[in-house]
């Protein structure tokens, strides 16, 4: 059994929750995961995050989004812990290079979309450029709102394991 799957098993319910909150808004999800310990290995854990997460409606979804601040920004509608911060941080560190013109870009879009869909974009950011990201902020303003938000839950569920990955290093 890995150490800090053994750590996370470990804690009391509380405290495991709001680990599991750094690594995805949901509070219906972090209480599930809570429930579903022990895990015996990361893969469990990660198994088990994906069986939650899509067994959770579009309300726990959006709880979820507004953890993130938007790609290009800083701050979350919802309250968010230091160490989700920094990990947003991390995940868009591309967007420190960006041109003022795809700043720009960016922002008019994210507008377009959170108008659009009534959500704010949500990509799983790490390792892409800020070209990447606003090609498929671009792509899937093109979608109707069921698709897009289920295409926007993927993307969080890939945010939420490179999350919980950090989380048990």
């Amino acid at each position: 059994m890995n150490q800090s799957v053994e750590w996370l098993n470990s804690l009391p319910n509380d405290l495991a929750e709001a680990e599991f909150l750094k690594c995805c808004g949901s509070k219906r999800w972090a209480e599930r995961m809570v429930a579903a310990r022990p895990f015996s290995d990361v893969e469990q854990l990660l198994s088990q995050s994906d069986e939650i997460w899509w067994s959770l409606d579009a309300d726990d979804w959006l709880a979820a989004f507004r953890a993130h601040p938007k790609i290009g920004g800083k701050k979350a509608a919802a309250a968010q812990s230091p160490e989700a911060q920094s990990w947003s941080a991390q995940e868009q560190s591309a967007m420190a290079n960006a041109s003022a013109q795809a700043r720009r870009r960016l922002a008019d879009l994210n507008e377009k979309y959170e108008e659009h869909f009534g959500f704010i974009f949500i990509v799983c950011a790490t390792g892409k450029s800020p070209a990447e990201m606003l090609a498929i902020l671009e792509g899937r303003l093109g979608n109707d709102r069921p698709t897009e938000l289920r295409t926007a839950a993927e993307e969080q569920r890939k945010i939420t394991r490179l999350r919980l990955a950090k989380l048990t290093q």
